[in-house]
């Protein structure tokens, strides 16, 4: 990814001390340190708070294809693990509250409840269909301009172009049915062994039909904080072990709440005369999600917690954590559409 812009000074540190040499100096990491843990009291909302999701972002981005001229050594760096770390404690704890508020005291379910597999995809469905917030791809396939398609590919480009990859991160840590569940799963995202068929891949060709830059990272300088909270989440509970039931529980409520809203999608598209090589994208992940969908509920995430029953707490904490801030992000978009403004922080940079 190419290195962004800063948004404020604990990513501006950050990028700093990226630009040298690992090791090189550790009183900057130090300072950096003292910088972010000064900062964060000050930080009134961290889920939109562009300055640290753009830290936490390039700190993963280390774990995943690494900073245009930064040195893979930096992936490790024990200096550079433990600022992350300051940073998912409050990251975390505000997606905890957010899944809170997403789900009535009355539907919560205890964690000492630990149902079978059919149980625990009951749990996870009912969760999906009681999810009645503002619906993107309703206006996407209704009312949305051909602008506007641009901008919606553009938030979604910060995690489709690499599409699977923060799920892939707990396949090492599970085992028996939820292993091969997810192994299942993800083999569909990533072409099943065709590279013109990754997910990811099939996203780019859409972005390509629309004149916009498929590199992968291009538009996060163009991006709001919400945007890249989203993905940060995903990362967070896939590279932290503590958090494979969160992980499990975002990939199934993400398969339960997408294959009606991707032919939404693909409505929307086609209403404005693009034909199925924009389409193809939208269009396969109608049919594998209807899928994937089960996989994920019955296989992944019940097979998960029927082994490890202390995890439904997290299985549903993933999931609710993500229909929480997808509603934020659907909310942020719709607001400035509905009233005549773009959605984006700043303007589309010229498509390569």
């Amino acid at each position: 990814m190419k290195i962004p812009e800063p948004r404020g000074p604990i990513s501006a540190g950050l990028l700093g001390i990226l630009a040298g040499e690992p090791g090189g100096d550790p009183v900057a990491q130090t300072s950096l340190e003292q910088l972010v843990t000064g900062q964060l009291p000050l930080v009134e909302d961290i889920v939109d708070d562009g300055d640290v999701q753009l830290a936490l972002l390039c700190l993963y981005e280390l774990h995943y294809g690494g900073l245009d001229g930064v040195d893979d050594r930096w992936e490790w760096n024990p200096g550079l693990i433990r600022i992350r770390q300051l940073l998912e404690e409050p990251f975390e704890h505000a997606l905890r509250a957010s899944a809170e508020l997403a789900v009535p005291e009355s539907d919560r379910v205890p964690s000492a409840a630990a149902p079978d597999s059919d149980g625990v995809a009951a749990l996870l469905f009912g969760l999906a269909q009681a999810d009645n917030g503002p619906s993107l791809s309703r206006y996407v396939a209704k009312k949305a301009t051909l602008e506007q398609l641009g901008e919606f590919l553009i938030h979604k480009s910060i995690y489709q172009l690499k599409e699977a990859d923060p799920h892939t991160w707990a396949i090492p840590r599970l085992a028996g049915r939820a292993k091969a569940a997810l192994v299942e799963i993800q083999a569909d995202e990533y072409g099943g062994g065709r590279p013109d068929r990754m997910h990811s891949a099939l996203f780019a060709r859409t972005m390509r039909g629309l004149g916009l830059d498929d590199r992968y990272g291009c538009y996060v300088d163009t991006v709001p904080a919400i945007s890249l909270a989203s993905v940060n989440m995903m990362s967070l509970f896939g590279l932290n072990r503590r958090l494979r039931g969160a992980i499990a529980g975002h990939l199934a409520i993400y398969e339960m709440t997408s294959s009606r809203p991707n032919q939404l999608y693909g409505s929307g598209f086609r209403r404005h005369g693009f034909d199925a090589h924009v389409t193809g994208y939208f269009d396969e992940h109608v049919e594998a999600d209807a899928v994937h969908e089960q996989i994920a509920g019955r296989d992944l995430a019940g097979g998960l917690v029927e082994t490890e029953p202390g995890l439904l707490a997290d299985v549903l904490f993933g999931a609710t954590a993500v229909l929480a801030i997808d509603a934020r992000l659907t909310v942020h978009i719709m607001d400035a559409w509905e009233n005549g403004r773009s959605s984006l922080r700043t303007g589309l940079p010229t498509a390569a």
